[in-house]
């Protein structure tokens, strides 16, 4: 019992220190992770190269392909980008054994307590603290991967007659016996969602002597297998790309094990000799056990990638013509469309998806301020006006939801340890939501002034008509220009163009409020205009208000 919870403790101590070195990671890298795929290219081997690199950077396949599928769904990636990042991030996973190997094969423990030390200094005096958490979470996994190794010793499975008899009884040298163990990696990997961890334990098994090295590379092709749930699963609240872009990921570890076991055993031996392990010795080197391990998750992802990066186009046909869209979706405007499949394994980078999502709302927004101008030009057909506006209705109903599912998303976000920047960003986003939904109640309030006017039988002169429509025109500019903004980086803006709108929309206020002090003669029709007017000088102040959070503008200090 006690080496069973040995096993269990150094497993559940590595799937933790992978996490905060990869939290770690990204707090150090998250600005650059998310333009890194923002900027993707159609070209195939800068995807799988950046899908490559991303895996490497946040230790977590998982992680990058969760992103990837959410980067579909959202249209920031296209399909045939997303399957070579995808093709990528199965090779940077690589990496995870390539470490765990290194920790089975040499004594590393010693080089632990000096990274703990150094970890918690740099923690504690806040300088580099994120090197510091990257150093805590890399001694948690080295330390994980020594008791591990400890505790497979102590176990001595090759001299436990009933564990000898149990894997003897499987031979190695058939098909049905490497099946078998490719579906039990694939069970146990969908089961623990981490395939580092599954990585651990055949290594545990592999170097005590419990399993053959065929068997142990049969249920790492299995784990390969397993691993594609975790996109699958994030994908299956999104919509029909990113679906695809998921059903691509498990269909290219699905043709690599098909060609694998074509080739299995001369393929094994093959991997083996590059590492200097001899599957027919009777005894095995522990180190060259789990090297060999680890170069045949290289070598298998890699050369996978070199069979299929040339047949992008073909596997988005399959995916394709294996997954439709559907016949009657349900109403896009009400949902969300980037933060819909929950809240993504890395925090750093899910800020990217409450901003693209603030973007949408941004649209939406100029979209519901636009029908204001269908609802002036309906104000003689009752069916069309009512239409209008229990449309403008509708969207100011779907601008307090967004605020409150982006909010509560990004508060969810913010209760990880986050980095100073991302914690600003999410300080910048929550006011940009609140300021939005700001928006969606003026554009309403516009509509209910409309509204009262047509009750009351008032109608705009033509000259009042055409001051409404300059006013109208100026606040549509400056929607705009705060849409490009929230499209954009935030670098490549100046606030002075929105300063200056929002200085022409006041002028515009304040002259039409003399002109219509002194209109005498149409009275009901200026108040109208009037009140119009400042409610659309409100309009653009929420705006400006926008478009200062989002470039970081504080008028107050």
């Amino acid at each position: 019992m006690l080496i069973a919870l040995k096993l269990l403790g150094s497993i559940a101590l590595l799937i933790y220190g992978m996490k905060v070195m990869s939290e770690a990671l990204q707090k150090m890298a998250g600005p650059q992770l998310r333009h890194l795929l923002g900027k993707m290219t159609t070209n195939r081997f800068s995807g799988v190269t950046t899908g490559a690199l991303v895996t490497v950077a946040v230790q977590s396949s998982a992680a990058t392909t969760v992103m990837t599928v959410s980067f579909v769904n959202a249209a920031l990636l296209t399909l045939a980008q997303a399957i070579s990042v995808i093709m990528g991030a199965n090779i940077g996973t690589t990496m995870s054994a390539w470490i765990m190997s290194a920790g089975f094969s040499f004594n590393i423990t010693n080089l632990v307590w000096p990274a703990f030390l150094i970890g918690i200094i740099l923690i504690q005096t806040g300088k580099h603290r994120y090197v510091g958490d990257f150093l805590f979470g890399l001694s948690f996994l080295l330390f994980a991967l020594g008791m591990l190794k400890a505790t497979g010793i102590e176990m001595d499975l090759a001299n436990k007659p009933a564990v000898v008899n149990f894997f003897s009884s499987f031979d190695s040298g058939s098909y049905w016996t490497i099946l078998l163990f490719l579906l039990i990696g694939s069970v146990l990997t969908c089961i623990a969602q981490s395939s580092a961890a599954l990585m651990a334990i055949t290594m545990v098994l592999c170097t005590t002597g419990a399993i053959t090295i065929f068997q142990g590379i049969a249920l790492v092709m299995g784990e390969n297998i397993g691993t594609t749930v975790t996109a699958n699963m994030a994908a299956m609240s999104a919509n029909t790309q990113a679906r695809r872009a998921a059903l691509a990921h498990l269909l290219f570890n699905v043709f690599g094990v098909m060609w694998v076991l074509v080739v299995f055993f001369p393929f094994v031996r093959m991997v083996c000799s590059l590492v200097g392990l001899d599957t027919t010795a009777s005894t095995q080197s522990t180190a060259k056990l789990s090297f060999a391990l680890a170069m045949f998750h290289t070598a298998f992802n890699v050369i996978n990638t070199a069979l299929l990066i040339g047949f992008i186009p073909q596997i988005e046909k399959i995916v394709c013509s294996i997954i439709k869209p559907k016949k009657a979706e349900e109403d896009e405007e009400s949902r969300l469309q980037y933060i819909k499949g929950g809240l993504m394994k890395t925090p750093e980078i899910s800020v990217l998806q409450a901003q693209k999502e603030i973007e949408v709302f941004g649209m939406r927004m100029a979209r519901m301020f636009g029908m204001l101008k269908d609802l002036y030009n309906a104000h003689d057909d009752d069916a069309t006006f009512k239409s209008v506006f229990d449309r403008i209705e509708k969207y100011e109903g779907i601008s307090d939801n967004m605020e409150n599912e982006i909010g509560h998303y990004l508060s969810q976000v913010g209760e990880a340890h986050l980095s100073d920047d991302t914690k600003d960003k999410i300080r910048s986003m929550l006011r940009q939501i609140g300021e939005l939904e700001s928006i969606g109640d003026s554009c309403y309030n516009l509509a209910r002034i409309q509204k009262r006017g047509r009750e009351n039988k008032t109608v705009l002169t033509k000259e009042q008509g055409e001051s409404a429509d300059r006013m109208f025109t100026l606040v549509q500019e400056a929607m705009s220009r705060m849409n490009m903004i929230l499209s954009g980086r935030k670098e490549d803006f100046d606030i002075s163009v929105s300063d200056e709108i929002e200085a022409r929309i006041n002028a515009e206020r304040d002259r039409l409020k003399v002109s219509g002090v002194q209109d005498i003669a149409s009275y009901e029709s200026s108040a109208l205009l009037i009140d119009l007017a400042s409610e659309f000088e409100k309009t653009g102040d929420y705006v400006m208000n926008v478009v200062e959070a989002r470039l970081g503008v504080d008028r107050n200090n």
